[in-house]
């Protein structure tokens, strides 16, 4: 019997007259993902299957996992739709399974075959029970569920259901700038936005000698990880060094961080537009530190009119360490590099800025030229899911 994985949809069927849009995207992705074995993918509206060689599957299966816009996946068996041949075909899988309880799921799609699905799942139920001992019915928490889904030409037989990633394929809607700090939130947030469909790209800001080459490869191996999730990303490095320390020369000890992050929102706004990207994206959970309480987010989120998305700001602080130990992030936020965001951070750190206040500061600090300087001297590093960076262009 040929093996098949079959793909199922979830999401992507709500979308009606856009369905083959996410579709067609999704099975790019699974074709690209998919691009170092031998296999052929057919599709339709509401499955798509996967043709492979068994000494495959394994690694084929680990890929598919990473993939988002899946909902479920089988590995099904493939066979000609003949009640024989199905029949025989049961008896074959059952061999292979143990199981004391068990039930049956007929799916009829063609309405040509004789036999109506429930009368069906009844027949091959008692075909079990006759050829296998010690095993009775469980219509509600069975140990072993058997799908059929009956097709005109094929049916699918398989007892196995894995959980995909969900969401939608990559690169669906749109792009956005990832403002990537190294810690344990912002990784979290980017993943959540590939899973939405945004391409991502990402910033990061370093201010050597204030931060070391080592947070610079906690960054870069961060984006390792995320890059699985997609084909590449870029990983734009901001030299932000001179801007950070004339701030933390002229600006109110307590508001070095609200000046910081509006610079910082400025630059990042420069890059959206330059990398034609639609949005900028961060790590921001609400009231987790002071700047990020919805007054401090009000102010420094004034110095733009870019939507700006904060995938955890409902979440707790467990909750995203959660997240981040599923993805295989968080050994490496925690490693003990500082950002630019916890060198200068003062003792009492305002928690209910004016924004009156910060742009009466940040005339003291001819900012704009600053900006400028920066922009031309920004490293871009790509960063491929084969775990290798090409040191390739600046911004």
């Amino acid at each position: 019997m040929k093996r098949v994985i079959m793909i199922k949809y979830g999401e992507l069927t709500t979308k009606k007259g856009n369905r083959n849009f996410f579709v067609n995207s999704l099975y790019k992705s699974i074709l690209n993902k998919l691009k170092k074995y031998n296999v052929f993918i057919s599709k339709d509206l509401s499955r798509m299957y996967i043709e492979f060689e068994e000494k495959d599957l394994d690694n084929i299966l680990k890929r598919v996992n990473k993939i988002f816009g899946i909902h479920k996946y089988n590995v099904a068996y493939k066979i000609n739709t003949s009640i024989d041949e199905i029949k025989e075909s049961i008896l074959d899988i059952i061999k292979k399974e143990e199981f004391n309880t068990f039930k049956v799921e007929t799916k009829r799609s063609d309405k040509d075959f004789p036999i109506k699905s429930i009368e069906f799942s009844k027949q091959i139920g008692g075909l079990i029970l006759k050829n296998k001992s010690n095993i009775k019915v469980d219509v509600h928490k069975p140990d072993l569920l058997l799908n059929i889904e009956i097709r005109k030409d094929f049916t699918f037989i398989y007892t196995n259901d894995y959980c995909g990633l969900g969401g939608y394929p990559n690169n669906t809607l749109g792009k956005a700038i990832v403002m990537l700090s190294g810690g344990i939130d912002s990784p979290v947030a980017a993943y959540l936005a590939i899973k939405r469909g945004i391409h991502i790209e990402t910033v990061y800001f370093e201010a050597i000698p204030h931060t070391s080459l080592e947070a610079r490869n906690k960054v870069i191996e961060l984006c390792k990880k995320l890059s699985v999730y997609t084909n590449n990303i870029k990983l734009h490095i901001v030299p932000f060094t001179k801007l950070q320390e004339e701030i933390y020369k002229k600006v109110d000890s307590e508001y070095v961080i609200t000046i910081m992050r509006r610079m910082m929102y400025r630059i990042t706004e420069r890059i959206v537009q330059k990398r034609k990207a639609e949005a900028i994206v961060n790590g921001e959970s609400v009231g987790q530190v002071a700047s990020q309480t919805l007054t401090s987010m009000k102010a420094i989120n004034s110095v733009t009119n870019l939507p700006v998305i904060r995938p955890v700001s409902c979440l707790d602080k467990l909750e995203i360490i959660d997240l981040a130990k599923k993805i295989d992030t968080y050994d490496i936020s925690i490693l003990p590099y500082e950002d630019c965001c916890t060198v200068f951070v003062p003792k009492h750190p305002i928690i209910n800025p004016n924004p009156n206040y910060c742009t009466e500061m940040e005339k003291s600090i001819d900012y704009e030229k600053m900006i400028n300087d920066i922009l031309l001297n920004i490293e871009t590093i790509t960063i491929t899911e084969e775990d290798k960076t090409e040191f390739n262009d600046l911004l």
